[in-house]
């Protein structure tokens, strides 16, 4: 592990619930490495990858946060970070991944920054992003668990870095196009890993009941033509002290650990420490 400083932020249906995996269990290390992603751009999987992270983090895990957005990285952003080393100086071979890791104290995890602002990384070839996914499946020997937050998309290449991962979350809105893409991308990845363990988010919903009716509408396309059953990881509620949060560049848990949408993300770690 590197031991950077982290710097002073830049400012500061009823078949549903069943499907929620179970309760609590200290000590399973099952699922270790659990990417998010989404089919479509804008419904929050890196507020879902941070929160997740300082979620299980809370929970004694030894916790990674890995910015695998390669095109367009920004949890340095939404942290108030500034990074002395990112991704592409471990693309570019001057540094491992274990180098690149910084403490954010804030959280109580690390992280490994992606390139903010720099659409480069997109297109390294499929060989590196291998080598780079066996680095971090290296790596997660260090950890409890490795929150990889994913670029947005299907792309071969968002696919590749997801290939070591033992879970994906993928997140999902009520939006229409965010449902299609969400069933896009999980057909892909089932149709390329058909022993997937994917499950699914629904973020910003009105209401529980609303988030369940959103998660049935997936259910049943992916039932209907995949033959799948990918359960339900968990309802996030809309909750304006998200926007809040990220606007100051603050975890929701550290700033609004009693709003609904913190309390949300904790169900959906305590779900993921039990199975």
């Amino acid at each position: 592990m590197s031991s950077n400083k982290t710097p002073p932020p830049r400012g500061a249906g009823a078949p549903a619930s069943p499907r929620l995996a179970g309760r609590p269990a200290a000590g399973n290390k099952r699922g270790k490495l659990i990417a998010v992603a989404s089919g479509k751009g804008g419904v929050g999987k890196t507020f879902v990858s941070i929160t997740l992270s300082q979620a299980l983090a809370q929970r004694g895990q030894k916790t990674l946060l890995f910015d695998g957005d390669l095109g367009l990285a920004n949890i340095d952003i939404q942290l108030g970070l500034m990074p002395q080393y990112d991704l592409g100086s471990v693309i570019a071979g001057k540094l491992s991944l274990n180098q690149a890791a910084m403490r954010y104290e804030t959280g109580g995890f690390d992280v490994i920054a992606g390139r903010s602002g720099s659409g480069s990384l997109a297109n390294i070839p499929l060989s590196r992003l291998q080598i780079l996914g066996e680095d971090l499946g290296l790596l997660s020997t260090r950890y409890d668990r490795v929150v990889l937050d994913l670029g947005a998309g299907v792309e071969k290449s968002v696919r590749q870095l997801a290939k070591p991962a033992d879970t994906i979350l993928v997140v999902t809105s009520d939006e229409p196009t965010s449902l299609t893409d969400a069933y896009v991308f999980i057909k892909i990845t089932t149709m390329e890993r058909p022993r997937t363990d994917i499950r699914i988010i629904v973020n910003a919903s009105n209401s529980t009941r609303e988030g369940e009716r959103t998660y049935q509408t997936l259910h049943k396309a992916c039932n209907g033509f995949l033959k799948i059953s990918p359960p339900l990881a968990g309802i996030i509620r809309r909750d304006a002290r998200v926007r809040e949060s990220i606007r100051n560049q603050t975890p929701i848990l550290t700033r609004s650990p009693a709003s609904e949408a913190a309390k949300d993300v904790e169900a959906i770690a305590d779900r993921l420490l039990s199975s």
